[in-house]
């Protein structure tokens, strides 16, 4: 019996959608409410446990719909409860390993290498498979059965709960997707049920970037690497340099993948070395492995770099150096090899020599778990999370789509964010995420945007927008691709930054979320303001009329300070009671200062004042200064100036001169 029903989903960021739906009858007796917030699991199941009925799932029902919406299956589908395939279902039979997985008659072997890389991190899958204990088969007491399982995900910066029925989809009697080498261990073909549901069908999972649902899984920080471009094979530092990095990756739990590239006619065609191309693997270890037998291979202390994956597809293994029943193995000991667990059977697990693996895959995708926490001994990266969107206005001031930098007019009206480096040098990671678009594909829209984003270097004390790039500069821009997330890892110095993300081609409208990773907080935040507000008291207290911006280039010829011949110089710059100060830049007559100020002049007749002076323990020493009248009317070219005494004194000429150029505009949005 089918009844109208509505259903009533609350979304947590503050809006809601009213759904009719023509749903099965659950006898459940009330109206189903839905939030991404545990989705009523618990509720549910109750309802259904008090009812004595089996969940059945009104949001992902058991139709073609769920299953695809171009090619279907090949077969006749139908979808059977766990323990109408097997006897004594259960989640998990004995425990969750990476060898429980197999891919089935779906393009997904980026989601199945996903999971089997979950699978070896008991923090992260007992997050994406919550109350894991609850939800498993309980023999004794059948009657506690509902039908109803759940699973989280990670989505666009919060935990998202899944609720799903235990309805699976088969041919003759066996999954047609994915299962696990058990027959009768489902915690996989369920996990992927709640995946399907999340993108729109199980058909938009044909297709994917494994780093993407590991993010999805763990709320990690993904960064794409070509290692075909890169060619790191060719180069043993810069080789050893990644094999580092991997190797921490790994220890500190990171997920690792990786693939090798194919064209259409080439997907999953196995290679003469036993590889897949346009195939999905996941790396189940990163190892130093120790050489020799006996105590002669601890005094000779001499390790091999080697890294292990796993086929999703529970078979086809390299078959070269290193692989399972290679010669190479003869050289490692019998110890060594046993705490390696190698095993001489296709399981699709296999070892290959770390050059090797950077010279046959061409792309890796390395997922981190970023530590924010204060609690622990390990490195802790402060951590700003900011949601935005690209979004069109015909008013140049108010309008967030305009393209990349080779759109000169329009690339600063994108979003902007400021962040500041505050060490002398800090790393800084960046991620920029998009929306994910495969539950778009049904309509023939589920390809990603092409994204990425520029670092701008600014003045000291930018509060507001840029509208021109004057002497600000570019240190980094990333590559534009249609990748769901695109990451930058720079190494800064101190200063002011701001990050400009853009889709490539300007008009575009999409969703983001940029992430913000630093060793101290950057105070990173949107800007959004474009000039200083005018208030009540701005009649009484003024208004801007006009706008400069300084950039300080360096000095030389300065004045000796000590006995060495040196000096400790910095500069300041001032307007109007206002001043920034750069850096102190040790033991040098030459100093490159490289700093911008910006100042919004309510009375612009007063000048501009650029000092030098030196740093000392005791007490600064005024090494000379230029004052300058900041006209629009002045010349923009960089200039020369010689240094100059304070007061009355002013005329007077010191020794050594600084560089610097500076823009005046009375246009307040100018710059």
């Amino acid at each position: 019996m089918l009844r109208s029903c509505l259903l009533i989903v609350f979304v947590e960021d503050s809006f809601s959608t009213l759904i009719y739906l023509n749903m099965h009858r659950l006898h459940i007796g009330y109206w189903i409410y839905l939030s991404l917030d545990q989705l009523h699991y618990s509720e549910l199941k109750r309802k259904c446990l008090e009812d004595k009925e089996l969940f059945e799932d009104p949001e992902f029902p058991v139709t073609n719909a769920s299953l695809f919406y171009n090619k279907p299956p090949p077969g006749v589908v139908e979808w059977k409860r766990p323990w109408e395939i097997s006897d004594g279902p259960h989640l998990f039979v004995e425990g969750i390993s990476s060898h429980d997985l197999n891919q089935g008659r779906l393009g997904n072997c980026w989601f199945v290498a996903a999971c089997s890389c979950l699978a070896l991190k008991p923090d992260l899958w007992q997050k994406v498979i919550p109350d894991w204990k609850e939800q498993e088969w309980d023999s004794k007491h059948p009657e506690n059965y509902a039908g109803i399982f759940h699973f989280q995900f990670w989505v666009f910066g919060k935990w998202v709960d899944v609720v799903v029925d235990d309805r699976l989809p088969s041919i003759n009697g066996e999954l047609i997707y994915c299962h696990s080498k058990v027959k009768n261990e489902f915690w996989s073909a369920l996990l992927e049920k709640a995946y399907a549901k999340l993108s729109g069908c199980y058909e938009s999972l044909d297709g994917g970037n494994t780093g993407d649902a590991v993010v999805d899984f763990s709320g990690a920080v993904a960064e794409a690497i070509n290692l075909e471009a890169e060619a790191f094979h060719k180069d043993q530092g810069r080789m050893d340099k990644l094999f580092e990095d991997l190797f921490k990756v790994y220890d500190r739990d990171g997920i690792i993948s990786c693939s090798i590239k194919a064209s259409p006619s080439e997907i999953e065609a196995r290679m003469p070395c036993g590889l897949v191309k346009g195939h999905a693997y996941s790396v189940t270890s990163v190892k130093k492995v120790r050489l020799g037998h006996g105590l002669m291979a601890y005094f000779q202390n001499e390790t091999i770099p080697l890294i292990r994956m796993r086929n999703p597809w529970g078979k086809t293994e390299w078959n070269g150096a290193w692989s399972d029943s290679s010669a190479e193995w003869k050289k490692v000991g019998s110890m060594e090899r046993n705490n390696l667990g190698i095993t001489v059977e296709d399981d699709g697990e296999f070892w290959m020599a770390f050059r090797d693996w950077c010279k046959y895959f061409t792309d890796a995708d390395v997922c981190r778990l970023i530590n924010t926490s204060l609690l622990t001994i390990d490195k802790t990266w402060n951590e700003v999370m900011i949601l935005g969107s690209w979004t069109k206005n015909a008013e140049p001031l108010r309008n967030r789509c305009g393209g990349c930098m080779n759109h000169k007019k329009t690339f600063l009206q994108n979003p902007q964010y400021l962040f500041e480096v505050t060490k002398e040098v800090d790393e800084v990671l960046i991620s920029l995420q998009q929306r994910d678009m495969k539950i778009h594909r049904s309509i023939g829209q589920g390809e990603n945007l092409t994204i990425g984003f520029a670092i701008f270097k600014v003045e000291l004390n930018r509060k507001y927008r840029m509208h021109d790039i004057l002497t600000q500069v570019n240190v980094q821009t990333t590559t534009y691709i249609n990748a769901r997330t695109v990451f930058m890892r720079a190494t800064l110095p101190k200063g002011r930054y701001i990050i400009i993300p853009s889709t490539f081609k300007p008009d575009i409208l999409g969703e983001f979320m940029l992430r913000v990773y630093t060793n101290v907080d950057s105070g990173c935040r949107e800007l959004t303001e474009h000039q200083p507000r005018m208030t009540c008291w701005s009649a009484l207290t003024g208004y801007p009329v006009a706008v400069s911006q300084i950039y300080v280039h360096g000095a030389e010829g300065l004045e000796n300070q000590d006995r060495t011949g040196g000096a400790d110089p910095y500069v300041i710059v001032s307007c109007e009671g206002s001043s920034v100060r750069s850096t102190v830049k040790a033991d040098t007559m030459k100093p490159v200062f490289d700093i911008r100020a910006i100042f919004y002049r309510k009375k612009p007749t007063k000048p501009i004042t650029v000092e030098v002076w030196n740093s000392n323990a005791v007490k600064d020493q005024f090494l000379g200064q230029v004052v300058l009248t900041g006209s629009v009317k002045d010349s923009t070219e960089p200039q020369r100036l010689q240094l100059r005494k304070r007061g009355r004194a002013m005329a007077d000429e010191m020794p050594g001169s600084i560089t610097l150029r500076i823009v005046t505009c009375t246009e307040l949005t100018g710059m």
